[in-house]
């Protein structure tokens, strides 16, 4: 009960994600999809799920290098490690996705848009991570058109005391280093988790355009949990973060490697506190988190930087009721209110602005046979500058035999304004929120115990879109994007499997304009696959290849990437990263250098 209680710390009120595993077990259990528990087979929500075995299986040093490879995720990088990333889902930029680190809402409150930086999130401490598609704003409120990402840190996996420790060394004259330890020691359970970082990195600003000057980046990352059951069944608990990181950049308009270093300082902490209680009929979970962000931005001179510093606060506060209605059907409900602050100063000008928003919900599982699963869930959310604001959600699972699933979902969903778009230098206070409808249709078909074929359709559409000519403005027509995802996976082999997917996306704006054409650029089609095996008993191996066509306005590029894994005993692996095998040019985001061939060695360890 404890462990299952442990992991829906970070989800009882901000649900998770699942993916296509090495091997896809359609009973593992995901706690985002709803405001419960569920499982892969009885959801019909749209989901991967990343383990932190696959994530240490692959090598990857940065979260969002391993999401990339998912089906309809999109990454846009600004250089090297610590630059400013973000991710399309589905064609869907980073303003519609709503992004969770242990139940923590990271998008970033100063932002121009809300939206969180994947530059400098490493793997290091990373349990798991969950990745829901299409609307789902009904569950998680603004900022989820596209979908919603929810991280986990590392847990107390077994009884007793184990500790990990890691370290990384390879190109560009980069560093790695974390420890953690994670207990289970009777009715306490605790974890945290220590990372350092540092490269000198490369030229942000595209390397083959004449730019030379590295930009480099150092953080340091401090997560922890700590958790607590009760005498009567209940559990209390607290987890955080805490991080600081030096993160160089080179300027927008133009792309330019500017002198001196244009050099941004940003630090971050995240908490929630948790408290649950079985109170008869109903179990009941109360909540409160909180999150801050200042990011003090030096030395640009072009339009993009400049020297500004930049705030952000987000306190929250939430209550979830859970009551069984019979053997087949339960009520999930409650309330939550959330405070968002944002302040600006500099060389842009002052700006600053706050929101409130007070939300409301409910949602009814329902089984009204052992092969059918629906869920509705629908939310009200009262916004200090907009008002009410409704959003809904219904998905279904249909499984006429034990070896195929049929999905389904429809969402209407919202993105309020950020509070820079409103109040900062260039904000309109006269901008309304923008509004969204999405279907999803998918079916999945079972080969025996490690074969699978998946393909889901998508629709989306989106009013209202606000454009960044500046002061911002809404666009007037409706954007559309659909496409289909199609995933498979099958063992070649005993010891050897190949999994990959397959993405087609298109999308049409009736007002598209050099200014708001950012909205649509995104590959028409992307291929992703990943061989994995065993090449000796203690040596293993991961190879990924991804081939992004089809681009608006950059070109395609194929590029692959190599782990090598060997066992030096139980507790000890040793492991060599290779990165862009082909050592190909390719760009992430227009006018933005990639990686070269790059070679990064490190030592494992968990005792």
């Amino acid at each position: 009960m404890k462990h299952l209680s442990a992991a829906l710390i970070p989800a009882l009120l901000f649900p998770a994600i699942a993916q296509a595993q090495s091997v896809f077990d359609l009973d593992e259990i995901v706690f985002s999809a709803e405001f419960g528990a569920t499982t892969l087979q009885e959801t019909g929500t749209s989901i991967s799920v990343v383990t932190g075995e696959e994530l240490a299986a692959s090598g990857e040093t940065r979260v969002v290098d391993y999401i990339a490879r998912l089906p309809g995720v999109d990454v846009r990088a600004r250089g090297p490690m610590g630059s400013l990333t973000s991710i399309t889902i589905r064609g869907a930029g980073q303003n519609y996705v709503r992004v969770l680190v242990d139940g923590i809402d990271v998008s970033d409150v100063s932002g121009t848009q809300h939206a969180f930086d994947f530059g400098s999130l490493t793997t290091a401490d990373i349990s798991r991570i969950e990745l829901l598609r299409g609307g789902q704003s009904a569950v998680y409120g603004s900022e989820a058109i596209g979908g919603v990402i929810n991280i986990t840190t590392r847990r107390a996996e077994e009884d007793g005391v184990q500790q990990f420790a890691a370290i990384e060394a390879g190109s560009y004259n980069s560093f790695r280093g974390s420890y953690g330890v994670a207990a289970d020691i009777g009715a306490l359970d605790y974890a945290f988790s220590l990372t350092r970082t540092q490269t000198d990195g490369f030229s942000a600003a595209d390397e083959n355009s004449g730019n030379s000057e590295a930009d480099g980046f150092k953080s340091n990352r401090l997560s922890f949990s700590v958790g607590h059951d009760l005498a009567d069944g209940g559990r209390v608990g607290v987890n955080g973060f805490v991080e600081n990181a030096r993160i160089e950049f080179d300027e927008q308009f133009p792309v330019s490697d500017g002198t001196p270093d244009e050099v941004s300082f940003n630090d971050s902490l995240g908490l929630r506190t948790f408290l649950e209680l079985p109170t008869g009929a109903i179990d009941s979970t109360f909540a409160a988190t909180y999150y801050e962000i200042d990011r003090d931005v030096r030395g640009s001179t072009g339009f993009g930087g400049s020297n500004n510093r930049y705030t952000g606060e987000r306190i929250g506060l939430s209550y979830l009721g859970r009551t069984d209605l019979g053997p087949n059907a339960n009520l999930r409900f409650g309330l939550d209110a959330t405070r968002e602050t944002f302040t600006q100063s500099g060389d842009f000008g002052p700006g600053a602005g706050e929101n409130e928003v007070v939300g409301a919900f409910g949602e009814l599982a329902w089984s009204p046979s052992s092969d059918i699963d629906i869920a509705t869930t629908l939310r009200y959310d009262d916004h200090s500058q907009f008002g009410g604001l409704t959003s809904g959600r219904i998905t279904a699972s249909w499984r006429p035999n034990a070896d195929w699933v049929i999905r389904s979902s429809a969402a209407q969903s919202y993105r309020a304004p950020s509070l820079y778009e409103l109040y900062g230098p260039f904000g309109s206070n006269t901008l309304t929120p923008e509004e969204s409808r999405s279907l999803d249709l998918g079916v999945e078909r079972r080969f025996g115990a490690d074969t699978f074929l998946r393909a889901t359709a998508f629709y989306n559409e989106t009013d209202n879109l606000i454009d960044f000519p500046f002061p911002y403005a809404q666009v007037p027509g409706t954007v559309r994007r659909r496409g289909v995802e199609v995933e498979f996976g099958t063992a070649i082999t005993a010891n050897w499997r190949v999994d990959g997917n397959y993405t087609v996306t298109t999308g049409e704006n009736p007002t598209l304009t050099a200014g708001n054409a950012w909205n649509l650029e995104f590959p028409g089609n992307d291929v992703s696959v990943t061989l994995s095996g065993e090449i000796t008993k203690r040596l293993s191996t991961t190879l990924s290849m991804q081939s992004v066509r089809n681009r608006p306005t950059l070109a395609d590029y194929t590029v692959a990437n190599a782990s090598f894994t060997y066992a030096i005993s139980d507790a000890v692996d040793a492991y060599l990263r290779i990165e862009n095998l082909q050592d190909i040019e390719y760009q992430l985001s227009r006018g933005y250098g990639t990686s070269d061939r790059a070679f990064y060695l490190g030592l494992r360890s968990r005792f």
